[in-house]
């Protein structure tokens, strides 16, 4: 793990401490990537000889970018983006262009609902996003990163995701917990 992806994934958790907003991230994370990649699947090309659709061309330099950040997580979203790219092939195999119009339009509906519901209602704040734009691509490494820990792989980013700050002590002062001497009265 570089240290840039450190940095961003140290800022990117302080917007998903809640555990129902990682979930609501999971399902919105894949549904808005399958929305993304289901109308570039609709336009076949021929790249270095091979038949092939605009969508895993799309997707390569975001893949390079996450592997970059992290092997290990990198090649993870790069099996997941397989299982998406065959997911999304197959649903322009057997449905209508206006067909993957619509499924990408109401994907992106329900991925953008879930992040929405997820920072509004269990985060209580604004998605990080907003304040860094960057923070777009850190979703899907932050989501598979959640599922390394959760199968005991990756202490190290355990470290990152799950500190979680302790608060002051009940009934302690400032003074108290920064050990400032009191003013004497004059």
């Amino acid at each position: 793990m570089n240290a840039y992806f450190k940095r961003q994934l140290a800022d990117y958790v302080e917007y998903h401490r809640n555990p129902w907003n990682g979930v609501m991230h999971v399902f919105g994370i894949v549904f808005l990537f399958l929305a993304a990649i289901l109308p570039l699947s609709l336009w076949p090309v021929d790249a270095f000889g091979v038949r092939t659709t605009v969508a895993p061309i799309m997707v390569l330099p975001v893949l390079i970018y996450w592997f970059l950040l992290d092997a290990a997580l990198g090649t993870a979203i790069l099996a997941a983006a397989v299982m998406l790219l065959s997911i999304a092939a197959v649903i322009v195999n057997y449905t209508s262009p206006f067909s993957v119009w619509c499924i990408s339009i109401v994907l992106i509906v329900i991925g953008i609902g879930f992040q929405i519901v997820g920072h509004r209602l269990f985060e209580r704040r604004q998605p990080a996003l907003v304040d860094n734009p960057s923070h777009l691509l850190l979703g899907p490494m932050f989501v598979m990163a959640k599922l390394f820990i959760a199968l005991g792989f990756r202490p190290d980013l355990a470290a990152i995701i799950e500190w979680i700050p302790q608060p002051a002590p009940r009934g302690s002062s400032y003074a108290e917990e920064h050990q400032v001497e009191p003013l004497p009265h004059s």
